[in-house]
């Protein structure tokens, strides 16, 4: 919703509730005066009948002195009614009627069941009864002798139709004047709420937003609600043009040394690159801070992923907006109207703005994510499965990313980063509306060769879809290849294979090889020195460890990551070297992933089943060869096992690039460690010194992890210190770094579209 609609709203809320109150109050003063009045009219019946019963009473006492067969022939015509009054009945000392007037014969039942309320010591008696036909007011009063006993009864009997109505017609017209009164009040005080206070607060806004994505020089509006705040807001201002310009000439001198990539250094570098006025807008299906309720209460957690590894420290650093889809149980609860949040929740950098999905779409956009695009192009021993109506979401879900995109952007600059399959079609929807901003595409799974891509039935939208990008990223150059070679049989471009740009109805994009990183580990708010120790000690006595060499392995429960077939090596490694069996566990931390698909629950399953096989098979009283964690494991834990662990095995079948092979390198701060790899993983470009092996050999891998165990411990040293200086020196600040350079050397169009966006499929 709009930011004054949003306002409007707030202020009509305003009215509505003071309004209410009103309405309320007016609802039941109105009452009451009501029920004052209809008292009045039955006191002023009661009267009558009280003067009826006292003219009447000599008469009425001669009636009863002769034979009760009489009564009725004596009185005559004087118990008729007329009017409002319906007549007069006489009752007998025992309760039989005697005589009554024609229009109250009907009443006899009802009459002797309220006479009999009579106490012996009442005189009279006076009640509204509801009869079928209409309400009827009572006055009963009995008649004594001379010697004080009771001769009888005599009844006066009135028509109170006229009170109800009355009473109705008073109420209603009150109410109407209650309910004019409430809306005219509920529109006076939304229009007063909007123009005090509402209206100045987003002229407030305003400002503040082309203050920071445009650096406005205009002064911020004079109408506040506080005068205080016009000044501050003035200081304020001040003071942000003077920092930022200061960073920014700064930028220019110390973001070019050759000092190691840190956050600060990528903060003024980012600042060289943006300019004054840009933002960084970062867009990807998984969010960095996810909430669920524990206790009651929203509690914020990190998840686990590559693209929220990297990306969160860049963001921190940089500030920006990360827009993401909202999958937290308490989500919604803990961000504004519009999704946004600043995070981490400890130490605000940035803006989390949040999309929302409803179950069908959820399942139906990551139903194209993961059964269509990802087995195509991580070649992952599965079969794709393509539905048209999962693609149809799909392209919805993209076109809604793009929408929060453009929103955030509004009329500002922006380089907007985009990450992953999951993103393909919003490139080119934000250039459509947009194509003067800088966009940048990364791609963080491999990208297979042409005739994968062939199989799929909407790849040229995909190829379209992301050469709305200024740039593409991928992790190695040979992912690079096979794009370009699509692109040249799929789609009519202009190839310039020499600089990698492909060109499609006049806009280009580069593809560049730019391989993604990790933050370093003292940045995370993790354990060190002597509070490591005493994590490290804590895991091995709760976890049976101690006196044992331990080999570790962190993976998300996936196919691609080859946890089967790390487990039969581990095997085959205890049964060809029987002597290291009680010397070397395996502990491997499993996060489960997309467990709502049930190819997921049996994989997960089938480790499970294999890992107690292996423990059947080689266990002792006091040694397990394999600790198998199934849980979603905090930072710290990660670290904890990494630190402590002399070996770490990392065994994809295929993947982009693997981030735990880094983390761990990073983790070895005693350079005692040595990496298995996988050479289907990307990381095995860059970590050499790491031991590079074939997971589907199990004996090669068998034969790795003995020489990994065996190691001489000044050669894992020196592979290890190899493995650190490569890792340091290319870490997520020069990696992002890397982008934004790449951004920077792009040209910027600076004409926008006079109309809106074109349907893309």
């Amino acid at each position: 919703m709009d930011a004054p609609l949003l306002q409007a709203s707030r202020s009509l809320r305003a009215g509505l509730l003071i309004a209410g109150i009103v309405a309320i109050l007016g609802s039941v003063i109105v009452w009451r005066q009501t029920e004052r009045e209809r008292a009045i009219d039955v006191e002023d019946i009661d009267r009558r009948a009280r003067a009826i019963t006292h003219v009447l009473s000599y008469t009425v006492h001669d009636a009863l002195r002769g034979p009760l067969e009489n009564v009725a022939s004596r009185l005559g015509k004087r118990l008729e009614g007329q009017n409002r009054l319906l007549g007069c009945a006489v009752f007998g000392p025992d309760g039989r009627m005697l005589a009554a007037g024609k229009n109250i014969e009907r009443l006899e039942t009802p009459l002797v069941e309220m006479l009999q309320r009579l106490l012996p010591g009442d005189s009279d008696l006076s009640s509204t009864l509801r009869d079928a036909h209409q309400p009827v007011r009572v006055r009963a009063e009995r008649m004594l002798r001379d010697d004080g006993e009771v001769s009888g009864t005599f009844v006066v009997v009135h028509d109170a139709t006229f009170i109800d109505e009355r009473a109705a017609a008073r109420f209603t017209q009150g109410l109407c004047v209650v309910l004019v009164t409430a809306i005219v009040l509920a529109t006076l005080v939304s229009g007063v709420t909007w123009f005090v206070y509402d209206r100045p607060l987003q002229h407030l806004a305003d400002w503040m937003q082309r203050l920071r994505v445009q650096d406005s020089s205009d002064s911020p509006p004079v109408w506040l609600p506080s005068r205080q705040l016009v000044s501050e807001s003035h200081r304020l201002a001040a003071s942000y043009r003077a920092a930022r310009t200061a960073t920014f000439e700064e930028a220019h001198h110390a973001a070019r040394s050759d000092r190691v990539w840190t956050s600060g250094r990528l903060r003024v570098h980012a600042l060289d690159c943006l300019g004054i006025g840009n933002q960084l807008v970062v867009v990807s299906s998984r969010e960095p801070y996810l909430h669920v309720r524990r206790a009651g209460q929203p509690h914020p957690i990190v998840p686990p992923g590559g693209v929220v590894t990297a990306l969160d420290p860049i963001l921190q650093a940089c500030g920006g907006v990360w827009i993401a889809h909202g999958t937290g149980e308490a989500d919604r609860e803990t961000a504004d109207a519009t999704g946004r949040l600043t995070v981490p929740p400890a130490d605000p950098r940035y803006t989390l703005r949040r999309v929302w999905m409803t179950p069908d779409e959820h399942d139906a956009y990551y139903g194209c994510c993961n059964d269509a695009i990802w087995p195509m192009c991580l070649l992952a021993h599965e079969r794709p499965i393509f539905r048209t109506s999962d693609w149809m979401h799909y392209v919805a879900m993209n076109r809604r990313f793009a929408d929060a995109v453009l929103s955030e952007v509004g009329d500002g600059d922006a380089v907007v980063l985009v990450q992953d399959y999951q993103m393909a079609l919003v490139p080119r929807m934000v250039r459509e509306i947009r194509p003067d901003l800088r966009i940048c595409l990364f791609w963080h799974i491999p990208w297979p060769s042409v005739d994968a891509i062939r199989i799929c039935p909407w790849r040229e939208e995909i190829l379209r879809g992301m050469l709305g990008a200024d740039l593409i990223g991928f992790h190695l150059q040979q992912y690079c290849n096979n794009f370009l070679d699509t692109v040249d049989r799929m789609l009519e471009a202009k190839l310039d294979r020499d600089h990698f740009t492909a060109e499609v109805r006049g806009h280009a994009t580069r593809v560049r090889a730019l391989p993604i990183s990790v933050q370093p580990w003292n940045e995370r708010g993790v354990a060190a020195g002597p509070g490591l120790d005493r994590r490290h000690a804590e895991l091995r006595q709760a976890h049976g460890l101690e006196g044992v060499e331990i080999a570790v392995g962190v993976d998300r429960v996936d196919h691609t990551k080859g946890l089967p077939e790390r487990l039969r090596a581990f095997a085959h490694f205890l049964q060809k070297y029987p002597q290291h069996r009680g010397r070397v566990s395996l502990v491997q931390l499993a996060a489960p992933s997309r467990l709502h698909l049930k190819r997921y629950r049996d994989h997960l399953d089938e480790i499970v089943h294999f890992a107690e096989e292996i423990n059947g098979q080689f266990a002792t009283d006091g040694w397990k060869p394999i600790h198998l964690l199934v849980e979603q494991h905090d930072a710290g834990t990660v670290h904890a096992f990494l630190s402590m662990a002399t070996i770490a095995i990392v065994s994809s079948l295929h993947d982009g690039m693997n981030l735990v092979a880094k983390e761990y390198v990073l983790a070895q701060d005693g350079l005692a460690g040595c990496l298995i790899l996988s050479e289907f993983a990307g990381a095995a470009q860059q970590l050499a010194d790491a031991l590079v092996i074939n997971p589907y050999d199990t004996e090669q891998f068998a034969d790795a992890i003995r020489y990994a165990v065996e190691m001489p411990a000044d050669e894992r040293a020196d592979r290890m210190r190899r493995l650190r200086r490569q890792v340091d020196e290319h870490n997520i600040y020069r990696w992002a770094a890397d982008v934004l350079s790449g951004m920077h050397a792009l040209p910027s169009a600076k004409v926008r579209p006079s109309a809106g966006a074109g349907a893309l499929v």
